[in-house]
């Protein structure tokens, strides 16, 4: 493959892994609007949790780092969120505190969603 088309698929991936973080955070609304997405939701919400809050690497940044060296780009040590996200509203970066934080807030968020569909 080309440079180019390297370039494409980290971008892709890159994307594809925004769209995941996105479904992680709020992918519990469209759980209560569509009750049966509850299996799709779960996992992937249970993975972003399990991410924040252990010392895993999603396995995305990875790709994505391969993929951007094949292109002849620079990868990155730290994770998707820290890279994209944090380096944007965190510029010293982020700590382990606001990590823990992030994961609660996600599994509190998602239980009150799924608290909510319950209690119908």
């Amino acid at each position: 493959m080309k440079r180019v088309t390297y370039h494409i698929a980290s971008g892709a991936i890159a994307l594809l892994h925004l769209l995941f973080v996105l479904t992680v955070v709020f992918g519990g609304l469209a759980v209560l609007c569509w009750p049966r997405l509850i299996w799709v939701h779960l996992p992937i919400a249970a993975w972003g949790a399990v991410v924040e809050l252990g010392t895993f690497r999603c396995p995305l940044t990875a790709v994505e780092n391969a993929l951007r060296e094949r292109a002849g780009l620079a990868g990155y040590s730290e994770g998707f969120l820290e890279h994209y996200i944090f380096s944007l509203v965190y510029p010293d970066g982020l700590t382990r505190t606001t990590q823990m934080i992030l994961g609660t807030t996600v599994l509190v968020i998602n239980g009150l969603v799924y608290w909510r569909l319950l209690t119908r």
